[in-house]
């Protein structure tokens, strides 16, 4: 279920709050002005595995081995 945004809210959060200017606040990202917010962020720790693929995907250079 999808919630509407309270915008006056987050205007006067952003405006008045941060002290943000009406640019600076329209040019945020929804996770930045909630970084900002003190909401923290969604992000997730990363896993074994994901880490494990990426170091597959993207192995260390060889020592000397200048790419």
């Amino acid at each position: 279920m999808s919630r509407a945004l309270d915008w006056a809210g987050l205007m006067q959060a952003g405006l008045q709050g941060l002290r943000l200017t009406p640019d600076q606040f329209w040019r945020l990202t929804p996770a930045e002005l909630a970084l900002m917010l003190g909401q923290g962020s969604q992000a997730r720790p990363l896993g074994r595995a994901v880490l494990d693929a990426l170091m597959q995907a993207y192995p260390d250079a060889a020592k000397g081995d200048m790419r």
